[in-house]
């Protein structure tokens, strides 16, 4: 279940994300490092996501708080680990009710909560998680959308990152030093050099796949990427040259129909 394309981010969609806040790269993949590690997709081809367990209370008048307070209680937190484990948890809630399960999820890069999807410009909250699943073109948009409809880009590109940080991750933003971690990667990024989207696009294609113990989507070319492109090449019949070049790249995109 919700398992998509699952498309990786483009330098088109970085390039729109970024003209339309008025903003550089830096500040964005400080965001999308902060909210997803700076990858949308889980290596299933699901996006990444975080079950919201007291959104679902309220959404559904505490109806399940007793029988399942694992996943709906006024109380947040609880969410046991990332990754597949939150899929678990919302296949749960969409047992007892589904549109309220999935109002009461984040979705994909920028972690957008379902409940926002008519504010970011979808009809309702299946257009948002169709979206999500697609690409992370899309999930891009979704962030840069609720950022414009919340007044936050002057902050980002101030680089305020407290009163960013408030309204984009709530009140309570400074119990895991939401701005800190914000402004610690955005100087890392200023810095440079900036994750390279066409390494990017090979490792969450090797990851999908199931290629060696390639295991991370940040854009930095390092050992275990070269490892996983080798094997890859060489099952491909490509040229083995251990570089995410265009043959490599073209190749990926037609095993994974992106």
């Amino acid at each position: 279940m919700f398992e998509g394309k699952a498309k990786p981010l483009s330098a088109a969609g970085l390039a729109a994300a970024s003209a339309r806040l008025g903003v550089g790269a830096p500040a964005l993949w400080a965001v999308l490092t902060v909210e997803t590690s700076g990858c949308g997709f889980l290596p299933d081809r699901r996006p990444k996501i975080l079950f919201e367990r007291h959104w679902f209370s309220r959404l559904t008048q505490r109806q399940f708080d007793a029988q399942a307070p694992d996943i709906s209680n006024t109380n947040g937190g609880g969410y046991g680990s990332g990754g597949a484990f939150q899929h678990q948890r919302l296949a749960k809630a969409i047992a007892l009710n589904r549109p309220a399960a999935l109002k009461s999820t984040s979705w994909g890069l920028g972690q957008i909560m379902g409940f926002n999807a008519t504010k970011v410009g979808f009809a309702n909250v299946n257009g948002l998680v169709a979206a999500s699943q697609d690409s992370e073109d899309a999930q891009l948009e979704a962030m840069v959308t609720f950022i414009e409809q919340a007044n936050l880009a002057d902050s980002l590109r101030a680089a305020d990152w407290a009163a960013f940080a408030f309204s984009y991750n709530g009140q309570d933003f400074q119990k895991n030093k939401y701005d800190e971690k914000l402004d610690l990667f955005h100087k890392r990024y200023l810095q440079g050099p900036l994750p390279n989207l066409s390494v990017r696009s090979v490792q969450l294609g090797l990851l999908m796949l199931n290629y060696g113990g390639q295991n991370s989507v940040d854009g930095w070319f390092g050992p275990n990427t070269q490892k996983a492109t080798l094997r890859f090449q060489a099952d491909q019949g490509l040229n083995v040259t251990g570089v995410a070049d265009t043959d490599t790249l073209t190749r990926l995109a037609s095993v994974l129909g992106w």
